[in-house]
């Protein structure tokens, strides 16, 4: 059974008066969740028959496969350049074969000044929104949505305003319609983190039109898009030819060939826009890390099936979820479960971030509540957990579901 290991903590004591006024922005910004999270696992030990099980973190844990593990390897030591700065927007062969690959993959015209290669997905989602949005603008968010989308907007003083999703977690494209005075961008995730929810190709549209109609843009981020179950492409949008002056495509490299932490994401859209995120990247890091791009230029050119076996593995994980959690949890409710991710509903009344540290100490598990996820006084986050499910094989995942149902028969004896 491959069992998740917990992440090394950080250390972690008493926190220093901070010595000085804090811009009111940062200060009002939540704390990164998943390292508070870790923290619920700091110096404690799990019982040899019940190991922990660490679902908290969308990201893999195994290292890259070999052949692109030899060529970081072989860049490193016969390569003088991928040592030194590289152009701000990234290698041109990594921009070209992106370029290619998904003009191929989307039916559509997308060109390498189309494409900007940054220091992984978030990064991309920075700098783009610098582009779009700034203090007293508004920018749409689905909820549940990512937490660092959130966090970021809060600290660039940006509002992020909530877009409530259906009861299939799509979001609502009237709700939308009913919110757009004063946004600039509207960000979507598909397949979603944290719900997995897969957006429907005509609902995505409908949003371009939407943001379209009121000079706005629509921020895709397709990270997990090489887990979609769908085998066609999942949008039509870059078959427009006009994609450019409303579509911003994000995306990482991280999940599809295990390079979290080389840090490797890209962004597509009008090479003017790209022009401007420049200022962004070149003054943050410059530009992505080479040995990262040279892997992800490795992927692009030698691992499609490598990349077919991981998208199998995780749908195959995914069906685990679906088909085991009824008669595992009849009490609980499957919001969602896709790509890396299922989002489910607890039946207590005790909030999910109580319930998330019980989970740890009764049952050596760690998820993530939803309160992680929704903004303050929505209903749904104290009643919801996002499970990341990436990082157990099936048989990880039913011991999952048989630890959730002995921690949900013990809450019903009390």
């Amino acid at each position: 059974m491959t069992r998740a290991s917990a992440s090394p903590a950080e250390p972690r004591s008493a926190a220093p008066a901070f010595p000085g006024p804090l811009p009111a922005a940062l200060a009002a910004t939540s704390e990164p969740p998943v390292m508070e999270a870790r923290r619920w696992i700091e110096g404690k030990s799990f019982p040899a028959e019940r190991p922990l099980l660490n679902l908290s973190q969308a990201a893999p844990v195994d290292p890259p496969p070999e052949g692109l593990r030899r060529a970081i390897a072989e860049a490193a030591l016969n390569d003088p350049q991928a040592h030194l700065y590289g152009p701000v927007l990234g290698l041109p062969a990594l921009r070209e074969d992106v370029a290619a690959r998904w003009s191929r993959d989307y039916s559509g015209e997308i060109r390498p000044e189309d494409v900007a290669v940054t220091a992984g997905c978030n990064q991309a989602f920075c700098a783009m929104l610098a582009t779009l949005a700034g203090p007293g603008d508004a920018i749409l968010l689905p909820v549940p949505w990512y937490f660092n989308h959130k966090m970021w907007c809060d600290m660039m003083g940006i509002e992020a305003r909530p877009l409530p999703c259906d009861a299939d977690l799509n979001p609502d494209l009237a709700a939308a319609e009913a919110r757009m005075d004063g946004v600039t961008a509207i960000v979507l995730i598909t397949p979603n983190n944290p719900t997995g929810a897969e957006y429907p190709a005509g609902l995505v549209e409908a949003f371009a039109a939407l943001a379209r109609r009121h000079g706005a843009a629509l921020m895709l981020d397709e990270t997990y898009r090489d887990f979609d179950s769908r085998d066609a492409a999942p949008h039509a949008l870059f078959s427009d030819p006009e994609w450019r002056e409303t579509l911003v495509h994000l995306y990482s490299f991280s999940k599809a060939y295990r390079l979290t932490g080389h840090r490797v994401g890209l962004a597509i859209a009008h090479p003017a826009r790209l022009a401007q995120a420049e200022k962004f990247l070149d003054s943050v890091q410059i530009c992505a890390g080479q040995l990262g791009q040279i892997a992800a230029l490795h992927g692009l050119r030698h691992l499609d099936d490598f990349v077919t076996g991981q998208r199998d593995e995780i749908l195959a994980r995914r069906a685990v979820v679906r088909d085991s959690f009824r008669q595992a949890l009849p009490d609980w409710e499957l919001m969602g479960c896709g790509a890396y991710f299922a989002y489910i509903r607890h039946p207590f009344a005790e909030d999910a971030e109580t319930l998330c540290k019980a989970l740890v100490d009764e049952q050596s598990l760690l998820i993530l509540p939803g309160t992680m996820f929704c903004p303050q006084g929505d209903p749904l986050g104290p009643q919801s957990f996002r499970v990341a499910f990436a990082n157990a094989d099936a048989d990880g995942l039913r011991d999952a579901l048989a630890r959730l149902a002995d921690f949900s028969a013990g809450r019903a004896r009390r």
